[in-house]
C-alpha cells in the first residue's frame, strides 16, 4: 500500500453519506403513497437529488427532509445513525409538526427562510410538489376542489431568501417548467425605469474624472494616504 492509500485508509470516513441517507430515505417511506397513491419515495427522493449542486449536509437533509414528519424517526435517532447536527437542525426546521403554530403554513415558509440551508431544502420540496403532471393530475381528481395556492404564495418569500443562482440550480434538476416564474418574479422586483434610464443614471456612481474611485486612497494633507486615526 503506497502512503497516500494508507494515509487515505487511515483517515476518518464520514459516519453517514449521502447514499446511506438515500437508502434510508426509501426504507423509511417505503410503504407511504401519496395523494395520488403513488410511491411517496419518489418525491423525497427526487428532493434529494435536486441539491445534488450543493454540499453533503444539504443534500442528505433533502432526502430525510419529511422524515421527522412521517416517521417515528426522533432527532437523537438520526444523531445516533450518525447524521450530522447540522442536517439534522435542517430536517427538523422544514419539519411541519415541529413549527411553532403547524396549521398556519405561511408562517412557517418565513420562519424556513430565515435559514437559508433550510431554504433550499424546501425549494426543492416545493417545486417537486409543483410539477405541472402533479398538479393536472390532482386537479382532474379532485375537480370540484378549489386549487391549491399555497405552493405558488410560498415560492416569492423562499427564493427571496437565497442567492437567484442557487434556486436556478434547484429548479432547472426538478422542476425546469418554474424558472420562466422566476424570471417573471425577478422582473417584477426591478423597478429600474429602463425606458427613461439616461446615459447620466447609468453612469452615476462610477469613477468620473476628477473624483478619485472609492477604492483608491485619498492623500491626506501631510502627504501619507492613510486616514487619520478616528479619535473619541
Amino acid at each position: 500500500m503506497s502512503e497516500p492509500e494508507f494515509m487515505e485508509a487511515r483517515s476518518p470516513q464520514p459516519s453517514f453519506t449521502v447514499e446511506t441517507a438515500k437508502i434510508l430515505a426509501e426504507v423509511a417511506h417505503n410503504r407511504q403513497k401519496d395523494k395520488l397513491k403513488r410511491p411517496y419515495r419518489e418525491h423525497v427522493i427526487a428532493v434529494g437529488d435536486a441539491l445534488a449542486d450543493f454540499d453533503d449536509d444539504i443534500r442528505i437533509a433533502g432526502y430525510l427532509h419529511d422524515i421527522a414528519e412521517d416517521t417515528p424517526m426522533t432527532r437523537q435517532a438520526l444523531l445516533e445513525m450518525g447524521v450530522s447536527e447540522r442536517a439534522v437542525d435542517i430536517i427538523e426546521r422544514v419539519t411541519k409538526r415541529l413549527h411553532e403554530n403547524p396549521d398556519d403554513y405561511q408562517a412557517g415558509i418565513r420562519y424556513i427562510a430565515e435559514d437559508h440551508d433550510a431554504t433550499l431544502v424546501k425549494i426543492a420540496d416545493n417545486a417537486h410538489n409543483s410539477l405541472p403532471e402533479r398538479v393536472k393530475a390532482l386537479a382532474e381528481k379532485w375537480p370540484d376542489k378549489p386549487p391549491v395556492t399555497r405552493y405558488n404564495e410560498a415560492r416569492p418569500v423562499l427564493y427571496a431568501a437565497v442567492p437567484v443562482e442557487e434556486t436556478r440550480k434547484i429548479l432547472a434538476r426538478i422542476n425546469p417548467w418554474l424558472l420562466e416564474e422566476l424570471d417573471d418574479l425577478l422582473d417584477e422586483a426591478d423597478d429600474t425605469d429602463y425606458e427613461n434610464l439616461s446615459y447620466d443614471d447609468a453612469a452615476e456612481g462610477s469613477p468620473s474624472e476628477g473624483n478619485p474611485s472609492p477604492a483608491e486612497p485619498v492623500a491626506t494633507p501631510s502627504g501619507s494616504s492613510e486616514p487619520e486615526p478616528h479619535r473619541d
